[in-house]
């Protein structure tokens, strides 16, 4: 015990002889990148829909989940620092195999279908750009996706989608290109205002879709395993109680920076195309590539360009993580190896899932179906999803034999079980709102 206490003390010192900025990359991780890659080209696409429809009105609606979405992604974060298993990995102990199987297949068809739409969607970007075949750029993105992921050593891998997280600054600068009228973008996004119309319910419930998401919950658990499993001195927090202060300082401040990113590029993007799309009545926006094209003759050239880059560069980042949370979530189900960090031969199943969800979701756009049909269904299959994991997050936050001494209380458990309910709600108006 002492000599571990020495060397924490130590490595506490090391990180404090650097300066704010080191300790501020030292301190994101898992939960910055998992909040940027909520914004994926579906989530752009959702947040261009709002802005283009509603204007600055529906705006507050990232104020409102950003407690929401902080504190389900914090709860996860924690099951996977204590434990030292995922939330499948925790489910597969825990649960009737049943429930893990139900839940696993899921996440794995709605992830597979968000990668295609995703691909999809930078590729359609991509050609807006430079001109081009869209299908030879669907599978080249796929390529460059998997080869990443599997070929690149963790740790240099874990920097490359950290960095990969600027490209979401594109829609920083196109809304500062965009002319907005800010008293007006104040007001929507501080008084909440509720419109009674279909319209408005259906771009909520789909806010609500894309900023809490299963594969999100699975990727930062996971994550919160391997950087603990990194580290010499880190363990499980169940059996080394004495990191448990560091530790979770450092899972609140990751997780509030990361949410808070993610909302901020989502209010961008909301506030772009009000100023823009919505002032000049252009309302029809199905999907990102919609938004970019529907910009150039309002907005300019310089807005479309960096409107349409962020689309590509957020791909990047989201369409790994989509695969890898599928991966984790089939890999720790049937207790595989499973890590980032491990190289492919000692995790072949594991990288085999990665690879097989990226190959179906490219598989997809070479067929009839339409990809904003497919995320439609994305959409309701995660809302589905999403509310059993959540409830069975919620409590297994709440069991001695999980969590030991370290069980999920106060107002964090509040606002998860609040976050629980709202997602419960949101579902059962997607599936009314497809039989009407």
């Amino acid at each position: 015990m002492t000599e571990v206490g020495s060397q924490v003390e130590k490595e506490q010192s090391n990180t404090l002889a650097k300066g704010p900025f080191q300790r501020f990359l030292r301190t994101i991780g898992p939960g910055f990148v998992t909040g940027a890659s909520d914004d994926d080209p579906s989530g752009i696409g959702t947040y261009s829909q709002a802005g283009a429809q509603l204007g600055f009105n529906i705006s507050w609606v990232m104020l409102f989940t950003f407690p929401l979405m902080a504190a389900i992604q914090e709860i996860s974060a924690r099951i996977g620092r204590t434990t030292g298993k995922g939330i499948s990995g925790n489910l597969s102990r825990h649960y009737p195999a049943a429930l893990l199987y139900a839940v696993v297949v899921l996440l794995f068809v709605a992830n597979t279908i968000n990668i295609g739409a995703d691909l999809s969607a930078m590729a359609d970007a991509l050609r807006l750009l430079i001109g081009g075949p869209s299908s030879l750029y669907v599978v080249a993105f796929a390529i460059i996706c998997v080869c990443a992921i599997v070929f690149l050593d963790y740790t240099r891998y874990v920097k490359v989608l950290k960095w990969t997280t600027l490209s979401l600054l594109a829609y920083v600068a196109a809304m500062f290109a965009a002319n907005v009228p800010w008293v007006d973008g104040a007001k929507g996004l501080l008084i909440p205002r509720v419109e009674w119309s279909g319209a408005f319910f259906t771009t909520l419930l789909a806010i609500l879709g894309t900023t809490i998401s299963p594969y999100l919950f699975f990727w930062q658990a996971s994550q919160e395993v391997e950087e603990e499993e990194l580290k010499p001195i880190a363990k499980p927090l169940r059996w080394a109680p004495w990191q448990a202060p560091k530790a979770f300082g450092r899972i609140r401040a990751d997780t509030l920076v990361g949410m808070a990113f993610s909302n901020l590029i989502g209010v961008a993007i909301i506030f772009t195309t009000a100023a823009t799309l919505h002032k000049t009545g252009v309302t029809d926006i199905a999907s990102s590539t919609d938004a970019a094209k529907a910009l150039e003759p309002v907005a300019g050239k310089f807005a479309f360009i960096v409107f349409s880059a962020g689309i590509i560069g957020t791909g990047l980042l989201a369409v790994p993580v989509l695969a890898g949370s599928a991966a984790f979530a089939v890999g720790e189900a049937l207790r595989w190896p499973v890590g980032l960090q491990r190289k492919p031969r000692e995790a072949a199943a594991f990288y085999g899932t990665l690879a097989a969800a990226t190959a179906l979701g490219t598989g997809i756009m070479f067929t009839p179906i339409d990809p904003i049909k497919a995320l439609y269904w994305s959409a309701v299959i995660n809302g589905m999803c999403a509310v059993p994991v959540m409830i069975v997050m919620m409590l297994m936050a709440s069991r001695k034999d999980v969590m030991g001494e370290f069980l999920v209380q106060g107002w964090l458990r509040s606002l998860g079980w609040l976050s629980t309910l709202i997602m419960a709600m949101s579902s059962v108006g997607l599936i009314v709102q497809w039989f009407l």
